[in-house]
């Protein structure tokens, strides 16, 4: 007589059997438990209000963080936009300093400086508009040349006024203030030729060298020998240099043959 077939394990159809040989009580089923996932609510941001001036007002309650040990004060990253102030220092007004130099010295030599300084600006300005306009088989090396001079104008212009800064003063620094103060007549609007691009170039410069030799030496009658060392070691040793460079390029003479 064949035996009968043994239960195989871990079937569903195969029920397990205990100890006795008695079929297994059916194993409950587990409930599967019902994940569930938490409500997410998002805060209603203010729509910013584009019209108005200061954009800080509908932007600073979106970005501002409480400090943990500062429970009265916040932070923000909102830049302030759209301020508005009051001038704290006039121009032509000098602070107290101590330099060891009277009121009125750092007052004049201020107000000299500032001259010279709204020369230089627009000696400068100049030197790029011919070196952007210039013209002819000379273009390439004057093109160059004007640039190089424009650099250095640059760096002469920062020394001018650092040094009004330095003496209380305020320098200028707007140029249309600059184009105020000048002595330089205004270039045409358009391109003129080359020689006379030049020659106006050397003319400015002869302005400026004849102010900033006046002024040199009234500084050092003042006493103030600082100033004075700037216009003579800065502004006329630089102009002087600069009216060699330009006044050469206007010698008639040949280019190949003698």
């Amino acid at each position: 007589m064949p035996s009968a077939t043994p239960p195989i394990f871990g079937t569903t159809n195969s029920p397990l059997a205990d100890s006795t040989g008695a079929p297994a009580a059916a194993t409950p089923e587990l409930a599967k438990p019902q994940l569930t996932t938490p409500a997410v609510t998002t805060p209603e941001l203010p729509t910013p209000d584009l019209n108005s001036p200061d954009l800080t007002k509908s932007h600073s309650a979106t970005s501002r963080v409480q400090l943990p040990n500062r429970p009265n004060a916040s932070i923000h990253s909102q830049p302030g936009l759209h301020q508005h102030g009051v001038e704290i220092q006039a121009f032509g007004t000098v602070r107290l300093f101590p330099l060891a130099l009277a009121h009125d010295t750092r007052s004049y030599c201020c107000q000299r400086l500032n001259s010279l300084l709204a020369d230089a600006q627009i000696l400068n300005a100049l030197y790029k508009k011919h070196h952007w306009l210039m013209r002819g088989p000379t273009f390439y090396p004057l093109h160059l040349l004007l640039d190089k001079l424009a650099g250095e104008q640059v760096a002469l212009v920062d020394t001018i006024a650092e040094r009004i800064q330095s003496l209380g003063g305020i320098a200028v620094g707007d140029p249309r203030h600059a184009a105020e103060l000048t002595q330089i007549p205004r270039a045409p609007d358009g391109c003129e030729e080359v020689p006379a691009m030049l020659s106006r170039l050397l003319e400015a410069i002869e302005l400026i060298l004849t102010d900033a030799r006046n002024a040199a030496d009234k500084a050092a009658e003042l006493g103030d020998h600082g100033t004075n060392d700037v216009i003579v070691s800065n502004i006329i040793r630089t102009a002087e240099l600069h009216a060699w460079f330009l006044a050469e390029h206007l010698v008639n003479t040949p280019l190949a043959r003698a």
